[in-house]
């Protein structure tokens, strides 16, 4: 469920509240420009102030938000508000976009299966800045491997364009992300669909469950960053330009065609409950249909069997040597034409059909 790390009541702004699982911060730095670039890793925090002055573009990845004097100096030297700052350390916040005085903060939510079936959703935290971009990760991820590769590269217009392309092309990495995880739930829902109907079992339930948490995670994270991207787009902000918008709308598609196909799998999910509720409700009925039958069956003979049972010395029938087969034989013809009857009635086997009036058939009533 939902666990948030905040500071305690009445705390000021900008006050941070890290988490004493997160990770030392491990700082790589990414400077470009056209054809040139330099990737290194941050061994002492000050070595980012000749960065921080750079005109080329650079990309300073912090994964990891452990130690906060660290963190904090890394947004001194690149003039990150308190408040910015606060958004990428209290852990998690919910996917957003808003516009700063000097950077635009994107909080982003990546989706991941853990191994024991939940849903793990680690936080991304992009601050888009004139020439630089600063990512806060809440643990060392390994998602932006791919876009790593495109900047070693040079692929694409990924080193001709701004740090707000930069930032569009891990944000659709994200987005990404989410594909092969919802597709898998919805695999997983379409086989259980054929399990349940052709018989339910208390394991199918189960499954039922896990999966129906785990749309309800998606959609909690999802839907809200659906939301910052369309603000992304439609909000006028001096940090993203027009043509990475237009990029920015192919990513829109994305999280929608992934909202829609989320909504769908959670509507499969009430049906298979319904199904498999009718199922049990039916495997329940037709139980006490047959014990009820049987009972119904053995109400009569029981009743015959309780007259002869009884011990009274005048009973003219106790004296004839055919009157237990006689009895018996009235038990067995009670019985078969009880059978009948329910046969006829339908309440048995495959029901009796006639023709209306109308010549319309239909089942006896």
């Amino acid at each position: 469920m939902f666990h948030k790390r905040n500071p305690p009541p009445g705390s000021r702004p900008g006050t941070l509240a890290i988490s004493p699982d997160s990770p030392p911060p491990r700082i790589h730095v990414y400077q470009y420009q056209g054809d040139e670039l330099e990737e290194r890793a941050i061994d002492d925090v000050e070595q980012l102030g000749a960065y921080a002055t750079s005109e080329k573009t650079v990309w300073v990845d912090v994964r990891g938000v452990g130690d906060e004097a660290i963190v904090r100096r890394v947004a001194a030297l690149f003039e990150i508000d308190p408040l910015a700052l606060e958004d990428a350390v209290n852990i998690p916040q919910r996917a957003k976009s808003e516009a700063r005085e000097r950077h635009q903060v994107i909080i982003a939510r990546l989706p991941l299966l853990t191994d024991d079936g939940d849903v793990d959703s680690p936080q991304v935290c992009l601050l888009v800045g004139r020439d630089h971009l600063i990512t806060f990760q809440e643990r060392p991820l390994g998602a932006f491997d791919p876009v790593r590769e495109r900047l070693r590269s040079g692929i694409g217009p990924i080193r001709h364009l701004g740090p707000d392309y930069l930032a569009y092309a891990l944000i659709d990495t994200v987005i990404d992300r989410y594909y092969p995880v919802a597709e898998g739930l919805s695999h997983e829902l379409e086989d259980l669909e054929d399990e349940i109907t052709e018989r339910s079992t208390p394991e199918a339930l189960t499954r039922l469950h896990r999966i129906r948490h785990q749309l309800v995670v998606l959609r909690r994270i999802g839907w809200p960053q659906r939301e910052a991207i369309t603000s992304l787009i439609r909000d006028q902000t001096p940090f993203i330009t027009d043509e990475v918008r237009l990029y920015l709308r192919d990513t829109q598609d994305h999280i929608a065609q992934i909202m829609e196909l989320i909504d769908s799998c959670r509507e499969m999910t009430i049906s298979l409950m319904d199904i498999h509720l009718s199922a049990v409700s039916h495997r329940t009925n037709e139980v006490m249909k047959v014990l009820t039958i049987v009972a119904s069956i053995f109400i009569p003979l029981t009743f015959i069997a309780g007259i002869y049972g009884m011990n009274f010395e005048y009973m003219p029938e106790l004296q004839r040597r055919s009157a237990y087969p006689i009895v018996i034989g009235v038990m067995f013809i009670v019985a078969f034409l009880m059978l009948g009857i329910f046969r006829y009635r339908g309440w048995i086997g495959t029901p009796r059909r006639r023709r209306s009036s109308r010549g319309v058939t239909g089942p006896e009533r």
